[in-house]
């Protein structure tokens, strides 16, 4: 299949080269010229140095190209970018196409959903939304994992599952939109937790309490906005969860260590070099559960954390101090 791929970042080159190891042809849309020579010339991507990328991927810089001719695109930039990258490449969507989001997060204007800029954006146009526990290294050098598609066409779902299914990628299939978009935008911000946590010398006690307490307020905000409480004890609910808490390569979880530590937002992001969608979308979960008027008493000190000064030791007194309840 000839698929284009929007965004030449870790995820985005990941799953370029997973796919043209699968006999794809992969053609990537990048923002920079440099990065685009970078994997044109030298077949390297920056975000995944020790790589070498295979055959059938090339890039460009132009919205026309990568969309050309393609029978998939797969939107894979950072949520903050996501409706402004989308109206660069919309005129040139064809009726045969599908689009798979495969960004997790909010747009932080809106506090919209990915899926909810699509239907704004895209109205004609049948798409689907890939997710799951998937670390881009990984994905990259064929660890096996397994990813869900999510979406209302049954033929998205038919195509999306043919064309990524492998002995190295187990596919599954929803129609639980809504939960699986929660689920990969919300686990970021417990993934920061659990970093701080490993910052301020917690153990496993800690970390398995964050987790587990995390999947609680995930799935409340969830069920409220129309997810379905399945679908977060799921890949793309407990497994992501797991996944970028447990992991050296999350950047989220990364971002809460180096805070918890003392560094300020902008220092972390400088550190970590990429996006982080956990601090992208902290306050888009805030608001969102005082509009749902759900109970997130983790995502409501983390907010407070980043955004009004509250020492991350004082924000685990204040959790553990709260008022006793039932489980």
């Amino acid at each position: 299949m000839n698929i284009s791929v929007i965004g030449s970042g870790s995820w985005g080159i990941a799953l370029s080269i997973y796919l043209a190891k699968q006999g794809n042809t992969i053609k990537v849309w990048s923002f920079d010229e440099k990065e685009k020579n970078k994997i044109n010339e030298e077949k390297k991507c920056v975000f995944l140095p020790s790589i070498d990328l295979p055959e059938g991927i090339c890039c460009t810089t132009s919205y026309e190209e990568a969309v050309k001719d393609t029978e998939m695109i797969l939107h894979v930039t950072p949520s903050k970018f996501v409706r402004d990258t989308i109206k660069g490449y919309q005129a040139f969507i064809q009726p045969n196409q599908i689009v798979l989001m495969c960004s997790k997060g909010f747009e932080a204007e809106s506090n919209l959903t990915l899926d909810e800029v699509m239907k704004e954006e895209l109205p004609n146009v049948k798409y689907g939304i890939l997710s799951g526990p998937s670390h881009a290294e990984e994905v990259a050098i064929g660890v096996p994992t397994a990813l869900v598609v999510a979406s209302e066409w049954d033929e998205v779902i038919e195509k999306v599952s043919n064309v990524f299914k492998s002995k190295l990628l187990r596919m599954y299939h929803t129609k639980d939109v809504k939960g699986v978009e929660l689920g990969g935008a919300l686990k970021n911000i417990i993934a920061f937790c659990a970093g701080a946590a490993v910052g301020l010398n917690f153990g496993d006690n800690t970390f398995a309490m964050l987790a587990t307490r995390g999947l609680v307020e995930i799935t409340r905000l969830g069920m409220a906005m129309g997810g379905q409480s399945k679908t977060f004890y799921g890949l793309t609910g407990l497994g992501d969860l797991i996944v970028t808490c447990g992991s050296q390569h999350s950047r989220n979880r990364r971002a809460g260590e180096l805070i918890s530590k003392g560094y300020s937002i902008e220092q972390a992001k400088k550190e970590i070099g990429m996006t982080i969608e956990s601090i992208d979308n902290i306050d888009v979960a805030y608001c969102l559960a005082k509009k749902y008027q759900v109970e997130m008493p983790i995502v409501e000190t983390v907010y407070n954390v980043l955004y009004n000064n509250l020492d991350p030791k004082e924000a685990v007194n204040q959790l553990m101090t709260r008022e006793l309840k039932a489980e």
